[in-house]
């Protein structure tokens, strides 16, 4: 493979998920897949596909602010270097930290890190990565003995067996759940969701198993007191390669003494769980994927542990198609943990733990004053900020405002906070609006470095794009803040090249055990770094080549070469439901969006799943809070309020919820759960409980609702409710309000201003109100209905008229006063196929027509045909066609 297939596309990597798939990108801007890349070999999601759209510079930071005002770099560095000094010299190196993100390459990572810890001299770094992956990292460390993946993407091809452990990959990591189901259809690959809500990707497994929030640990618990029972344990590999069995066996007999135990605490049917363990204990290579539904919780480090345990027991690791599988969140989580971006790590795998690792990391970076404790991690480093612990804060490429839980409480604190510094790519967000100084950093397509995905691949982002205004990189921009501390011959850099070259090279200093080792590539020439191809670490020095497969002797990295299993038991959430707050909720992402939104959420396609923030809720919970489909419901804890438009759905058992995590306030507010999330956190890991918070449901009052397109990009402060959608043409802004609906039509036409150029209606006795509003040659900016909740008409055919440019004649006029199409209207439907724009009326006529799989699907629709995110729900869709509302997968009993 090369650095370029043709001088007009370039090889680099997607800034979403953790799966790290190569794409091509250029100028133009255009997007696709790169086949040559071994991630994904030319497939892309929906929102790789739509890359290409996500490169507008509208909403886009360009230029250093300080407290609102546009200033030049100088003076913004200068200001940042000097209220940093001042707090250090004041307060103490600890009054100041760094909040980073997974979206950062790992160049930009080590050089905060190198900061922060080698010469400010405090470890009060820490990432939004400690949200997703921190209870797989403390897992990881405690049973291996650092923080090591030992499977690889191979290894999903050759399973026989794959469990799937709170991770809706079909959604979330829609590459490898393809290749997953590709596996089931050339070899017979069995798959197994555990979950406590039948998603996309339980839908679409042989065996689901529903299990009661929060009780994995009793699960699998009860496997490996199960697999003991009947001899299904390795003794040898137990004996040669293991410490910690007998207490950890212990433990799981007291939690789990038989499968009758286990099916009742975990809320299952027994023949379910027996199905479950026959399956484990009869198949050797054996697959266990977990993601956020284990990692995020107040126990998360212990199912983590829970799930290696089955593995190191029965010796299902090391081996093609069997070990425990952590699938990451972000993009470059991975890259991150490689350079210490948590506060509790220091760079290359080392801790602070022993003094060897101190000593090796001082002496290599000739830091006298490199922290020697762990920093605050992420809820702690707000709490600190709150309470005046921390002065100075610069957070990088993240919007903590929206995405830590107990909201409310963070905001107060970056309100408070003496010196906020942002660096970000978006110019508004939750977080930049608390902001002393923005500094406009360079975004994906610009910037160049590398990131590291679930399979320890490190790959190459390279830019195919020019830096707009003044943005620059994030490595830059510390660098240059280094230097004005007076470090500038530790942080003599020029470019990523010379950041990567000193990472690798510090991973092999004085390394007697770490698996952590890319020494090997720490030689690289400027023109060889250019040209890198994906490669897995471990690379030790005289190697090019990567390592897929780690663990592969049963020899651990810890001082006597044994894993250690570690005992673990079920314990109950910090939190239990009440009758002040009797529903769970949970929280997750959707199949099109990405975090909080600020790429996919200007892209309409993507945003034609969902328009406004949700609540799943079941029917039952439903009629007992007074609530419908399609209204607007308060969720409230004792942390704060949420609020979604209600969504029924038998997914969830009654007394769940659950809610997407993109929203933010720049596209509605409240609609973020964070606003309401307990920020309990693992006593482990840190990481927070976004998985289990009890909370209430109430409808909200209200007397009328609206639909507003416009040009412009509004922010509609005088609604009660609005959210914000990106259309052609423009914007979608869905209204509504507790007062009449005249009310709501004054204040609708309040935020648009100059009434020059408007057609009107109104009819107060209905309570109907339409307006449109065009410039001078006819051509509509802004279009406004007000009408009864729930009386709004279908409005697919005013976003076809919204995205037309030219004059409207008469009879649109008419139609856009009457609220009503003037020619015959085919109902889209929900959107289910992102790719090709096909909804859900579409896919229900095919299936009447003939359709009976998804080959004839994909034939009539081309839904299906591209990435395949929306497999799983055709399938739900052709089920139900055939008579029921799912056919159930082929589930294998025990016989």
């Amino acid at each position: 493979m090369t650095a370029l297939t043709t001088p007009a596309l370039v090889r680099t990597t997607c800034p979403y998920c953790g799966t790290g798939c190569g794409v091509l990108g250029g100028p133009s801007p255009v997007t696709a897949g790169d086949p040559g890349h071994p991630a994904n070999h030319g497939r892309v999601c929906t929102k790789g596909s739509a890359l290409g759209e996500t490169l507008s510079l509208e909403n886009r930071l360009l230029h250093p602010m300080v407290k609102g005002e546009r200033t030049g770099w100088e003076t913004a560095l200068d200001l940042v270097a000097a209220r940093f000094r001042a707090a250090i010299e004041t307060h103490g190196p600890e009054s100041v930290a760094f909040y980073a993100s997974g979206q950062l390459l790992t160049e930009d990572y080590y050089v905060a890190n190198k900061l922060m810890k080698g010469f400010i001299g405090a470890a009060n770094i820490d990432t939004n990565s400690r949200l997703c992956m921190a209870s797989s990292v403390a897992g990881h460390v405690r049973a291996f003995g650092e923080d090591i993946v030992p499977c690889c993407y191979e290894d999903l091809d050759e399973a026989d067996l794959v469990i799937l452990v709170g991770s809706n990959a079909a959604w979330c990591h829609p590459i490898l759940f393809r290749r997953l189901t590709d596996a089931r259809a050339r070899r017979g690959t069995r798959l197994v969701a555990i979950d406590p809500r039948r998603s996309a990707t339980a839908s679409d497994c042989d065996l689901f198993l529903p299990i009661h929030p929060g009780t994995d640990v009793l699960l699998f618990n009860g496997l490996l007191a199960h697999l003991a029972r009947i001899g299904a344990l390795d003794k040898a590999y137990l004996e040669r390669s293991t410490a910690g069995f007998p207490a950890t066996l212990a433990a799981a007999q007291q939690d789990a003494p038989d499968v009758e135990t286990v099916a009742r605490g975990c809320g299952l049917e027994v023949a379910l769980v027996e199905a479950f363990y026959a399956a484990f204990a009869a198949t050797r290579r054996v697959v266990t994927v977990y993601s956020q539904g284990v990692n995020q919780s107040s126990h998360g480090t212990d199912k983590v542990n829970a799930i290696i345990n089955c593995h190191l027991a029965t010796g299902r690791i090391g081996a093609p198609g069997m070990g425990p599988f952590s699938f990451t969140g972000q993009p470059n989580a991975m890259g991150g943990r490689e350079v210490g971006g948590l506060a509790n790590q220091l760079a290359a795998h080392a801790g602070f733990t022993e003094a060897a690792d101190l000593d090796r990391v001082r002496d290599f970076w000739r830091a006298p004053r490199l922290a020697e404790r762990p920093g605050l991690k992420a809820v702690e480093l707000f709490n600190a900020l709150g309470e005046g612990r921390i002065r100075a804060l610069w957070v990088m490429g993240t919007n903590p405002a929206a995405s830590l839980p107990d909201a409310a409480r963070v905001r107060a604190a970056l309100e408070s906070c003496d010196f906020l510094v942002v660096s970000d790519c978006v110019a508004g967000t939750d977080t930049a609006r608390h902001a002393d100084v923005l500094l406009p950093a360079a975004a994906w397509g610009e910037k160049a470095g590398t990131v590291t995905n679930s399979e320890r691949r490190i790959s190459r982002q390279r830019a195919f794009m020019p830096l707009p205004g003044e943005a620059r990189p994030d490595w830059w921009m510390l660098t240059q803040v280094a230097r004005r501390l007076g470090h500038g011959a530790a942080f003599a850099y020029d470019s990523p090249a010379d950041i990567f070259r000193e990472h690798a090279a510090l991973s092999g200093f004085r390394n007697e055990r770490r698996l952590f080792d890319i020494s090997g590539l720490a030689d690289l020439s400027d023109a060889d770094y250019e040209a890198l191809d994906p490669v897995q670490w471990p690379v030790p020095a005289g190697q090019r080549a990567g390592t897929a497969r780690l663990l592969t002797q049963g020899r651990f990295p810890t001082p006597d070469g044994r894993a250690r299993l570690v005992p673990v038991r079920q314990a109950a959430p910090a939190h239990a439901p009440s009758t002040a707050a009797p529903l769970v909720l949970n929280t997750g992402r959707l199949r099109d969006q990405w975090h909080t939104m600020t790429r996919t959420g200007e892209v309409p396609r993507l945003m034609a799943q969902a328009a406004e923030a949700f609540v799943a809720v079941h029917p039952l919970d439903a009629a007992a809070a007074g609530l419908r489909e399609g209204d607007i419901a308060d969720i409230t804890s004792a942390w704060g309020r949420a609020r979604g438009r209600v969504r029924l759905s038998d997914d969830l058992s009654a007394g769940q919820i659950f809610m997407p995590m993109h929203w933010t306030d720049e596209a509605m507010p409240f609609g973020s759960p964070g606003r309401a999330v307990n920020p309990d956190c693992d006593a482990v890991s840190g990481q927070p409980e976004l998985k289990h918070t009890p909370v209430r449901l109430s409808p909200v009052p209200l007397g009328w609702e609206g639909l507003l397109l416009s040009r412009r990009r509004l922010r509609p402060e005088n609604i009660d409710y609005w959210a914000r959608t990106p259309i052609e043409g423009g914007h979608a802004y869905r209204l509504a309000g507790s007062g009449a609906a005249e009310d709501g039509m004054e204040r609708a036409l309040h935020l648009l201003g100059d009434d020059a150029g408007r057609a009107e209606l109104r009819d107060q006795r209905r309570g109907i109100f339409r307006c449109a509003i065009t410039d001078d040659a006819g051509r509509m900016l802004d279009y406004l209905m007000i009408a009864a909740p729930g009386a709004l008409p279908d409005p697919d055919w005013l976003f076809t008229m919204f995205a037309s440019t030219g004059p409207l004649d008469s009879q649109m006029r008419r139609s856009l006063l009457a609220a009503r199409s003037s020619g015959p209207v085919v109902a889209a439907g929900e959107i289910v196929c992102s790719c090709f724009g096909i909804g859900s009326e579409a896919i229900r006529q095919a299936i009447s027509d003939g359709a009976r799989d998804t080959a004839a699907l994909g034939a009539a629709l081309k839904c299906g045909t591209n990435c395949g995110s929306c497999l799983p729900e055709l399938r739900r869709f052709i089920a139900a066609g055939e008579g029921g509302r799912e056919r159930a997968m082929p589930c294998f009993l025990p016989s």
